[in-house]
C-alpha cells in the first residue's frame, strides 16, 4: 500500500481486529475490520479504506466473499466524504 503496488488489500486473522490494528500502524494506510455488508459498503464509500479485514472465527466464508465483493463493487465517493477524510487524517 505504502509502495502504491497495490490499490487494495484483504487480511484475515482470527477476529480481524488484530489485523485492522497492525495494517493502521503504517502511515497513510486505512484499514476496517469487516462484520457485515452495510460496513463493507461504507469502509470504501466514507472512508476509502484500501484494507478490509475479517476474523476467521467469526466470519464465514459465504459472508466474507459477500463483504468483498460489495467492497470491491464501490468506489470512494470524494465528492461526499473528502473533506471529511480530509480533516480526519491531518
Amino acid at each position: 500500500m505504502q509502495q502504491k503496488e497495490y490499490e487494495r488489500g484483504i487480511l484475515v486473522c482470527g477476529t480481524g481486529a488484530g489485523m485492522a490494528i497492525v495494517a493502521n500502524k503504517f502511515s497513510g494506510v486505512r484499514a476496517v475490520c469487516v462484520n457485515d455488508a452495510y460496513t463493507a459498503e461504507r469502509s470504501i464509500a466514507s472512508n476509502n479504506a484500501q484494507i478490509i479485514t475479517f476474523g476467521a472465527l467469526i466470519t464465514g466464508a459465504p459472508n466474507a466473499k459477500m463483504y468483498t465483493d460489495i467492497w470491491l463493487s464501490n468506489d470512494f465517493q470524494k465528492e461526499r466524504s473528502g473533506k471529511r477524510l480530509i480533516k480526519s487524517t491531518c
